[in-house]
């Protein structure tokens, strides 16, 4: 697994900020394709990992070989803003398509936090490209539950020019967390996405719900930002 420290991560991040207009940065080493991008570059895995809050300097790089393997690293948070820590999200894997329509893709994802006293987990993720959608699942195993995950990115179809993009999870607890009336155990949550691009400007609507509500919601710990039923707007625009 690829291990890289602060400075390189923050070496690629500067090297794509200098890039003006342009939020990957692409060049050929023989058999091999790397990327620096303030985006992720590999669609798959990061349509697939356990989603955290991006902090204001983000960044990573990619490593392709021409027959399909591939290792790299993605930082949600380099840890400078307020608030925020250092995130080394290392990942491999191998992409083969069958033809122009259809294809797979497998690896597994090593989640790292240096600045705070977080044991470190692993992903597995696998799915299928179908005529420009995507179609996976995942499964990780943290250190107070495991989960599993399906997804779904209907890229090769948009009504209108809007996104769609379906995540469905369950969480299964090491511990259950007492609350009002009883234990946890385990609990489900989803989100759907909707996405469009305006003027330059990067436009999601997102639903996103679990299993828990009320007082049960004190044991919540999944992918969402909150546990009941939410809907969040969001505009984003890349200057570089």
């Amino acid at each position: 697994m690829l291990k890289t420290s602060r400075p390189l991560l923050l070496l690629g991040s500067l090297l794509v900020c200098s890039l003006a207009h342009a939020q990957i940065f692409q060049r050929e080493l023989g058999d091999f394709d790397l990327k620096l991008g303030t985006n992720p570059t590999r669609s798959m895995a990061q349509g697939l990992v356990k989603p955290s809050a991006v902090g204001s300097f983000h960044g990573g790089l990619d490593l392709t070989h021409d027959s399909g393997f591939y290792v790299g690293q993605w930082s949600p948070s380099m840890g400078i803003s307020p608030g925020k820590h250092l995130e080394v999200d290392s990942y491999a894997g191998f992409k083969h398509p069958f033809d122009q329509t259809l294809g797979y893709e497998v690896g597994v994802i090593h989640y790292r936090y240096p600045e705070v006293d977080t044991l470190d987990s692993h992903e597995l993720f696998g799915g299928l490209t179908l005529l420009g959608s995507r179609f996976g699942a995942a499964f990780s195993n943290d250190p107070d539950k495991q989960n599993g995950t399906l997804f779904a990115d209907l890229g090769g179809n948009q009504p209108f020019g809007i996104g769609v993009s379906l995540k469905y999870t369950t969480h299964q607890l090491n511990t259950p967390v007492a609350v009002d009336g009883g234990y946890v155990g385990s609990f489900t949550d989803w989100s759907l996405k909707l996405s469009r691009p305006f003027m330059g400007i990067d436009l999601d609507l997102i639903y996103s719900d679990s299993s828990l509500s009320g007082s049960n919601c004190s044991a919540y710990s999944g992918h969402n930002s909150q546990c009941d039923g939410l809907v969040t707007l969001k505009a984003e625009r890349s200057f570089y």
